[in-house]
């Protein structure tokens, strides 16, 4: 005996859900509801099967393909329109002319005894014989009363209340014999229910019904959808979850990593190779698909998360549904009754409100609350680009295929035939990345030189010295271990202008990417001596005179990071006695959190002044900013690092022109004037402050983060090149390091962040200049409101977070404390 599986039905109620996948697909506790329907029949010996399918039919027939995964043998039917449930099955009759056969919905979770329903039709003679259902709310349904032999009397289909005559509702479960179906009309729409049941029913035909016992659920709205999750891990429903019950109702699928200190309260279950890490609290009814991430501080409860989507730390989810390959990032919160469509991005502390829709490939800004459904609009990323380069969560945000994409764009703004660096620190994940971004390089024409692990000076020297049309240097992202940083380089080894940055965004916006015909695939080399080119030409244009017989003792921290590569043979040739510490590659861990970097710079204070060492240097992972610790072991702040390097710079070439970031503080300004330089204040943009480096009067740079740019060198941000010059200037100066920093007068600079949704950025800026008055305002980068000569609050937007920063400087602290506070409350009256 054959079944026949109707599979063709949209579910436009259950939209966003079914957008871009048919219904029958939607999975129930990771399972298609098509499959559990399956695996139903194959129980009760249904074994050829003949599915009906007309939307998204390729999806269905490319998932279940003929059926011998699951023991079955599965034919399709195909509408090219919409036939109803009977023109459906009418449809498949070839295959269905010589034996009774049973109908069932695809979409429909059940455990109704099949057999039982076969045997009723036999003993009765029925033409069809309908499964009914003792319902609670027979209004979305088809309702039938029959006699008290099983006999059908007669049939409504989805009554009002005041048309209710009975509570056994239709299935859509039938037994039918073949001739049924010569009372349908070939190649036209015809219901069972609507249109052959009553005329057959006018004729006297044996129409029977079936009053089962088992569960049924029409999974045909987000309610249900959710219902038959929770009936099925409470066990209201005969079919068992894969996986194994680690503890009661708690069910955990193959290679699921759970860690011990994460709460579980069943009944749950956790899909196929999903993590689930320590705080994160999984509740009642949860359901997570295969691959899905779960990160610390994370609560969920009665959701139900598709595949491969990740859930960041301290988010909340609540009665909802979030659909694949979707991203819900820290701190957002989704709630009762929300439905997330497939690749969707939650942004950090967004709101989601109850019965929200959110369709598919939409972006939902960082703290954006939404309290109505996003159909039409698609936000996607405000721009590609952040501070760092191209940012995100290694294998969420930034996957290989990203990184291929990402080349591919980058090559296409080249000409065929140029040659680009690769480079990339010593983590895993920069290797693996860095090998999907030469493969694309590559395919495009790109020739690539290969420098493997090295520091990021290293890589920007050598692209500019073996004139290269640019670089590409992967790196884990500064003080997050799972996040990476993709940053691009010009010919000069300096990041990518805001116009490049832009050009190559429209490329990868577009996907119009250049590929190499077959005799242009380019060529990958690995060229030898770069640290030594480097070092040498380092030792060759900085000003080393004095060191050796200064007999200096210094220490320094490579942090574990790719400076290790070079530091040794640089130091081995300045005749300088040195400690060095974390002198090694670390692969495990290529970054360290702010207590662990604490931890290393308090350590290497100690080394400093126990060891009565001239000053101790601690490098980032990737060589291109330092941290610098007088000689009495303290920490100097990188703001109060920046002018101890300007005065020794300053006090030495007695004239030029220094480049700054207008978030500096002033009193740099004073240093500069005191020893007969000039200040060129730019924008906080990195290639900004390299463009006014590269000048010819330039003599320095520095942007306040550690990071310096010694011109005579290179005119990028290089820390061991500023370690070098910085060597030079104290062997000389004969100065230590707390007698310069207490010349410096004391700056009261201070900082404060505050959050703007982006849509009110633009209003709060305009708010911010009216509010200025008759006062100075200079607009370089954001807007500086010049108080008086000692005060100053500067105003600036983020570019990649909904926040708006604050920098203020006055005589005092308290001027300065008053002057933030004054202005932050004109950022957010602006912003709400």
């Amino acid at each position: 005996m054959k079944a026949v599986v109707m599979a063709g039905g949209e579910g436009t109620r259950l939209r966003p859900m079914t957008a871009n996948q048919p219904k029958p697909l939607l999975p129930v506790v990771n399972k298609p509801i098509m499959e559990h329907v399956l695996r139903l029949l194959k129980r009760h010996g249904f074994t050829e099967t003949v599915v009906t399918v007309q939307f998204l039919a390729a999806l269905v027939r490319n998932y279940f393909g003929d059926g011998e995964e699951i023991g079955m043998s599965l034919s399709y039917a195909t509408e090219e329109m919409p036939l109803g449930t009977a023109g459906s099955v009418k449809n498949a009759q070839d295959a269905l002319r010589d034996e009774r056969f049973l109908v069932i919905s695809g979409d429909a979770l059940t455990d109704i005894d099949l057999t039982d329903l076969v045997r009723f039709h036999k003993e009765n003679g029925a033409l069809v014989t309908i499964a009914l259902k003792r319902v609670p709310n027979p209004l979305e349904f088809g309702i039938i009363i029959i006699d008290d032999d099983g006999r059908v009397q007669r049939f409504l289909e989805k009554p009002t209340w005041g048309q209710v005559f009975s509570d056994t509702a239709n299935t859509g479960i039938y037994v039918m014999e073949p001739e049924v179906l010569d009372h349908v009309a070939a190649g036209e729409p015809v219901d069972w229910s609507g249109d052959v049941f009553p005329k057959l029913l006018a004729e006297g035909a044996p129409l029977y019904g079936y009053v089962a016992d088992g569960y049924w659920e029409d999974v045909g709205t987000h309610e249900s959808y959710l219902k038959a999750q929770a009936d099925m891990l409470s066990g209201k429903i005969d079919i068992e979850p894969d996986g194994f019950e680690v503890s009661p109702g708690v069910w955990v699928a193959e290679g699921a990593e759970v860690d011990s200190e994460a709460v579980l309260k069943g009944p749950l279950y956790i899909g196929d190779y999903a993590k689930v890490e320590a705080g994160a609290e999984l509740r009642e009814f949860t359901v997570l698909g295969s691959n899905v991430v779960v990160k610390e501080g994370a609560f969920l409860h009665r959701a139900v998360v598709h595949d491969n989507v990740f859930i960041g730390p301290s988010t909340n989810l609540r009665g909802c549904v979030v659909g694949k390959n979707t991203d819900v990032m820290a701190g957002a919160r989704i709630e009762e009754g929300a439905v997330i469509g497939d690749e969707c991005v939650i942004e950090s502390e967004a709101y989601v409100s109850s019965d929200v829709k959110v369709y598919p490939f939409k972006t939902i800004e960082a703290g954006a609350v939404v309290n109505t459904s996003v159909i039409w609009e698609s936000r996607g990323q405000r721009t590609l680009f952040g501070p760092r380069g191209v940012s995100g969560l290694i294998n969420v945000e930034i996957t290989p295929e990203l990184a291929v994409r990402l080349a591919s764009a980058y090559a296409t703004t080249l000409k065929k035939g140029a040659g680009v660096t690769a480079s990339r620190d010593a983590s895993r994940a920069a290797r693996t990345l860095n090998r999907a971004v030469q493969s694309a390089l590559t395919a495009s024409a790109i020739n690539v030189r290969d420098l493997e692990a090295c520091p990021i000076p290293v890589a920007r020297y050598e692209t500019a010295r073996e004139d290269c049309a640019g670089g590409i240097v992967i790196r884990t992202t500064p003080g997050d271990s799972q996040g990476v940083d993709i940053v691009f380089l010009d010919e000069h080894g300096a990041d990518l202008s805001q116009a490049a940055q832009r050009k190559l965004e429209r490329v990868f916006g577009r996907q119009e990417y250049r590929r190499a015909f077959p005799g242009e695939i380019a060529e990958l080399t690995y060229p030898s001596r770069v640290v030594e080119t480097y070092v040498r030409d380092l030792q060759r244009c900085i000003d080393m005179r004095g060191v050796r017989e200064a007999e200096l003792k210094i220490v320094i921290d490579c942090a574990g990071g790719t400076a290790s590569l070079v530091l040794p043979q640089l130091l081995g040739r300045l005749g300088v006695e040195v400690l060095t510490v974390n002198n090694r590659l670390d692969e495990v861990s290529p970054t360290e959190t702010l207590a662990e970097r604490m931890r290393d710079l308090q350590r290497l204070g100690e080394l400093v002044s126990s060891s009565r060492a001239a000053f101790g240097v601690r490098f980032d992972p990737v060589g291109e900013r330092i941290t610098l610790v007088n000689e009495n072991g303290e920490l100097i702040s990188d703001d109060r690092g920046l002018l101890v390097v300007l005065d020794l710079v300053a006090s030495e070439r007695r004239g030029g022109r220094v480049a700054l970031p207008v978030t500096t503080t002033r009193v740099a300004e004073q240093v500069c004037r005191f020893h007969g330089v000039q200040v060129e204040w730019t924008s906080t943009s990195q290639d900004v402050l390299t463009k006014a480096a590269a000048a010819e009067d330039n003599i320095f740079a520095g942007d306040g983060r550690g990071g310096f740019i010694i011109p005579e060198f290179s005119p990028t941000v290089d820390g061991i090149a500023a370690f070098i010059r910085m060597l030079g200037l104290v062997a000389r100066t004969r100065l230590t390091l707390s007698q310069i920093d207490h010349r410096i007068p004391e700056a009261h600079l201070l900082k404060r962040s505050v959050p703007t949704p982006w849509a009110a950025k633009g209003s709060v800026m305009r708010h911010v200049v009216e509010a200025a008055g008759d006062r100075r305002v200079d607009t370089t980068d954001g807007v500086r409101v010049i108080e008086d000569d000692t005060s100053w609050i500067l105003v600036l937007p983020d570019p990649a977070e909904a926040v708006t920063h604050l920098w203020a400087e006055g005589a005092d602290r308290d001027t300065a404390q008053d002057l933030l506070q004054d202005w932050a409350r004109v950022v957010e009256s602006a912003g709400s």
